[in-house]
């Protein structure tokens, strides 16, 4: 399993797609510097909140393009018949290659994360703010809320790679599942304080309570109100959002080994 996780690691390095997404990472990044500047009372908290939705849609590329070139593409070509000659369970490939893709977004995490942070802090001088930015704990406390969240799009996107015969499914559903997931609590949350009075949206609240059971809610994982306001977020609903984030990878895992496992590759 290490050795699988170990190489999923060099070869995610080594590919040009961390290069392309770590440039749209940095523009993303820049793009927050800018927005900043069109906001003459809070520039800080302005650049903040679009820096964290830009680092939030990088970490999830990073994942699908990872679990893209990690495992659709060697199912795809065959190349994975030679990792499965060793005398190892299939299990064990799936779990490395999920291990290896999770250091790589940590490091992206890291690296793009503190890139943010430099902006936000170059932004704050000689200029005080109603509301001061967090840009201790807070703020990377919510950069690893970012980081679950990919973990469990990767989880997803693994899940579909293991059955796929469709290169590009993965990165397809994985969006899907992604921009899905994200907006689902905001979805629901409108629709239970009355959608203002539209009775047209009113008709989708069963569907939406429908989705819910088997889609999780992303948003429990964006705590950037915290570091953008100093608004602490409730322990109980943060806890409840990274278990059931957890929960919810793990059984996307066991159904990838299970998937993988009983696939013919012949």
């Amino acid at each position: 399993m290490w050795q699988f996780m170990l190489s999923a690691g060099r070869a995610g390095l080594r590919s040009r797609s961390i290069q392309a997404i770590l440039i749209l990472g940095a523009l993303l990044v820049g793009i927050a510097y800018l927005a900043a500047s069109f906001s003459p009372r809070q520039p800080q908290t302005v650049a903040l909140d679009v820096g964290l939705s830009g680092l939030r849609i990088t970490l999830v590329l990073f994942s699908l393009f990872w679990v893209q070139e990690l495992v659709a593409r060697e199912i795809e070509r065959r190349t994975v018949l030679f990792a499965l000659t060793y005398p190892v369970a299939r299990g064990h490939y799936i779990i490395g290659r999920y291990l290896g893709v999770l250091g790589l977004i940590a490091l992206a995490a890291v690296l793009l994360g503190m890139l943010l942070w430099l902006v936000v802090l170059t932004l704050g001088k000689g200029y005080v703010q109603g509301f001061a930015v967090v840009l201790g704990a807070p703020y990377w406390l919510t950069v690893a809320g970012l980081w679950a969240d990919a973990a469990v799009v990767t989880a997803f996107a693994l899940w579909v790679a293991t059955f796929s015969t469709v290169p590009m499914l993965p990165l397809a559903l994985g969006l899907a599942f992604a921009v899905g997931g994200k907006s689902l609590g905001a979805v629901a949350e409108y629709l239970s304080k009355g959608a203002d009075g539209d009775l047209e949206l009113m008709r989708l609240a069963p569907i939406i309570d429908a989705i819910q059971w088997v889609l999780p809610d992303l948003s429990r994982l964006d705590w950037r109100n915290w570091p953008m306001y100093g608004l602490v977020p409730d322990g109980q609903v943060a806890g409840l959002g990274l278990i059931l984030a957890v929960s919810y990878a793990a059984l996307l895992l066991t159904l990838a080994v299970m998937t993988f496992t009983r696939r013919d590759f012949e």
